[in-house]
């Protein structure tokens, strides 16, 4: 399976680096990855890693101005792609198909071929043209999943919190991930 993971310029690059983490250990998955200049910004700003360890969890690295990668092209075969975090900007850019750059015309690609897009989009609060583009992105075909945890299972860091949003981010490409505590019905 390949897949496509873009990290645009919002708070909450940690999502993306523990997607790409758990996605490294999975050697049936082919991932390639796009990160904005503003996300890199972010890695230094929000986390401890370097842009080139975040880049380094991914089998291919694609520079957000090459348009003319192989996943900007239909005939490029994946299962979909996932963009954590999804600014305002790249979601105003993905719901209204203006393709400038590699993530968005990634984006535009898995939609026009019927594949998974998945948006988490990492803003709040929400203003009327936030929920507007939302709803476009959707009804175009893209999957919103914003990193809202669940505390059923009891999260004892910001960790496991962190994990959870990213597991269900996983689960829309069934993706399974074994550190995730399910819903039993037991509470």
């Amino acid at each position: 399976m390949r897949l496509i993971v873009g990290m645009s310029g919002s708070s909450g690059v940690i999502y993306g680096i523990r997607l790409l983490e758990k996605l490294a250990k999975r050697k049936d998955i082919e991932v390639h990855a796009i990160i904005s200049q503003a996300a890199r910004m972010n890695i230094g700003i929000e986390t401890d890693y370097t842009a080139e360890q975040v880049e380094a969890l991914a089998d291919v690295v694609h520079n957000n101005k090459n348009i003319a990668a192989s996943i900007a092209s239909g005939s490029f075969k994946t299962a979909g792609m996932i963009i954590v975090p999804c600014s305002i900007k790249t979601l105003s850019a993905v719901a209204h198909s203006l393709a400038d750059n590699l993530i968005v015309r990634a984006a535009d690609v898995v939609l026009k071929e019927r594949r998974k897009l998945v948006i988490v989009p990492r803003e709040s609060p929400l203003h009327t043209g936030h929920c507007e583009l939302l709803l476009k992105a959707s009804q175009i075909g893209a999957i919103i999943c914003p990193p809202s945890p669940a505390f059923y299972h009891r999260p004892q860091t910001v960790d496991d919190i962190i994990d959870f949003s990213v597991a269900r981010t996983l689960d829309l490409f069934d993706i399974e991930d074994e550190s995730i505590k399910r819903w039993d019905g037991n509470g």
